[in-house]
């Protein structure tokens, strides 16, 4: 036989004990697995003993280690068998110096009880890693999985001192404190983090959103931001932060005069002060939205921001002749000429269109121009160069017109327009909302209800809550034939309202407080007659409305509305600045989950003196 065919017989039998091995191998791993199983199934039954019978025979196999370590592990602690757990973890050492195995026998003189011996040996290991920084932040994620916070904490802060670094892990700190509940820690933490990458600004933005959600916190946050921008005068940052903090605390002023020093330090392409001003707005803060702008007229003549902010001061000017009662006509003149003189300097520019939109509405609605009004909206209508935004915005408000002038077909079928060419947008669901008041208007409250039920999913929180309110009053004043035609009775008030019939609003109020008291509308009626009479500057005999609905109906969804609108009109109306502190604080007592809380918390502290220009920084 020639050496070719030695070769070829040792190749096979080799191949043949390799097949041998694998086969092997394969067999005890099998059994090691299927062992494994039967192991948590006992402890899923609650059979602790068994279970443990199993690991201590699969933990002798190294190959097992890695499966069933950590469970194996517990067994023992929960089971007080420290001495054999410490004699386990020792035994792994030996064989696999991990960090891990060294972190676990300090968890288990913990266990134990030998809470001295568990410190001294845990800051020990942490120290001998920490030339490393990886491994610092590998031993503070280990122990924050084992719930043993203050030593992940640790670690990370000896690895700032080692490394002189005092900067490190801040978003990491910060997650611990937050854990911890240490709160001031973890907010310089997040400070110190988005210092280092300030791009991440939105999202510490919404951590501390979520986080900080008592007015003390926000308040704190405020205070530490103040230091630090006194401190670090060129970071935009912390700045940017504390106009934040202010928004989320409602106060505009402290807001306006951040942005008024944030846009002079600077000099952004966009105006910061202009952001606020428009938030101001929307939140009919209108003292300091006509302050913020008309510093950006004055800082920003060439610029971008100059329009928005010409038209946002007659906007918001507009909204405080609005809110005085009664309506100054001559008021709304001025405002009109203010528009006409915007829109001759800038005929063709997109602010000139929503101008002439809001200019046209005025005429109607206070100078009950509603012909010239119609004209006006027509015409705008017909431009060719206006956005498709404000040109469905515009035929809304052209509807409500039509509704003025007592011509509802003409209403609907704009609205339906709008409806139909803005599908699942809010402009959409607002015509949809409109259509649906409008067949309330007219007692046909199962089409009202249908376009309801479809309203309370709209994307739009706004018109989702407005579709519910609607919902629920229509509910529950049409299930008897009686309610149902108080209520046919009270939205037909409400349509005479809307075209301006005062008398016969008061008329068919009267009724249904005469002809169907006691039924679960009547605070509906007080609601709305405190309004009407609120309008006409008869602030004695809303507040006695408003009154009836705090006796009558203390528990119903109007109660904390007519609280705060007494507040309203003892501030702004009868300019009784004690009785309107008096008001905030007990309506924050009453109603502290209330949608109007924040907006009163501010106003009370704005009244009692604590947003005074000396206490900003300029």
């Amino acid at each position: 036989m020639n050496k070719t065919n030695y070769r070829f017989k040792d190749f096979k039998k080799l191949i043949l004990n390799a097949i041998v091995i694998c086969i092997c191998v394969l067999n005890a791993f099998s059994q090691n697995q299927q062992e494994i199983r039967i192991a948590n199934e006992y402890l899923s039954k609650g059979e602790k003993i068994k279970a443990l019978a199993v690991f201590q025979e699969l933990a002798k196999d190294p190959q097992n280690i890695n499966s069933i370590h950590n469970t194996y592990l517990n067994l023992l602690l929960d089971g007080a068998k420290f001495k054999q757990a410490e004699d386990y973890i020792e035994k792994l050492i030996r064989r696999d110096d991990r960090i891990s195995y060294r972190l676990d026998l300090g968890i288990i003189y913990l266990r134990s009880g030998d809470v001295a011996k568990a410190d001294k040996y845990l800051k020990s290991q942490i120290k001998i890693q920490l030339e490393d920084v990886y491994k610092a932040k590998i031993i503070s994620d280990y122990l924050a999985s084992q719930n043993l916070i203050d030593y992940s904490v640790y670690s990370l802060q000896q690895a700032r001192v080692v490394t002189k670094s005092p900067a490190l892990f801040s978003l990491e700190l910060a997650n611990l404190y937050r854990l911890q509940g240490k709160r001031e820690q973890m907010v310089s933490e997040y400070l110190d983090y988005v210092t280092q990458t300030p791009a991440n600004s939105g999202y510490i933005k919404n951590l501390l959103q979520l986080l900080l959600t008592k007015p003390e916190e926000l308040q704190s946050l405020e205070q530490i931001l103040t230091q630090r921008v006194q401190q670090n005068q060129q970071s935009e940052v912390f700045i940017d932060l504390l106009i934040w903090t202010n928004l989320q605390q409602k106060n505009f002023y402290s807001a306006f005069i951040q942005a008024r020093a944030y846009d002079k330090r600077f000099r952004k392409e966009q105006s910061k002060t202009l952001e606020i001003a428009q938030i101001a707005l929307n939140n009919k803060d209108y003292t300091n939205a006509d302050k913020a702008f008309t510093f950006v007229t004055k800082e920003f003549i060439n610029t971008e921001n100059f329009l928005p902010a010409q038209l946002g001061l007659i906007r918001t000017r507009e909204a405080k002749v609005k809110k005085s009662y009664p309506v100054n006509k001559d008021s709304v003149r001025y405002l009109i000429a203010e528009y006409d003189k915007f829109c001759s300097r800038y005929p063709e520019n997109n602010d000139s269109f929503e101008a002439r939109l809001n200019q046209s509405l005025l005429k109607g609605y206070y100078l009950n121009q509603l012909d010239s009004t119609v004209i006006g909206i027509t015409n705008l209508l017909s431009n060719s160069k206006i956005s498709s935004q404000l040109r469905n915005q515009a035929k809304m408000e052209l509807g409500d017109i039509y509704l003025l002038k007592e011509e509802p077909w003409e209403a609907t079928l704009l609205y339906s327009q709008v409806e139909k060419s803005q599908r699942e947008t809010p402009l959409g669901y607002e015509a949809k909302l409109r259509n649906a008041k409008l067949s309330y208007y007219k007692g046909n409250f199962k089409l009202a209800q249908e376009h309801l039920d479809i309203l309370k999913q709209a994307t739009t929180r706004e018109i989702a809550n407005d579709a519910m309110d609607l919902s629920i009053k229509i509910k529950e004043n049409t299930s008897m034939d009686t309610i149902a035609d108080a209520m046919k009775l009270f939205a037909s008030a409400e349509l005479d309202l809307i075209q301006n019939k005062t008398e016969q609003v008061f008329k068919k109020l009267e009724i249904i407080k005469k002809d169907f008291s006691g039924n679960s509308l009547l605070d509906d009626v007080y609601w709305l007659e405190a309004n009407l009479r609120m309008k006409q500057g008869q602030f004695t005999e809303t507040l006695q409305l408003l009154d009836k609905i705090l006796k009558e109906f203390p528990e119903d969804i109007l109660a904390d509305d007519a609280y705060f609108l007494e507040a309203d009109i003892y501030e702004n109306q009868l300019k009784n600045k004690e009785k309107a502190m008096e008001f905030y604080r007990e309506f924050l007592n009453k109603y502290p989950g209330s949608v109007y809380a924040a907006e009163a918390r501010k106003r009370y502290r704005n009244l009692r003196g604590d947003f005074v220009e000396e206490k900003i920084i300029n």
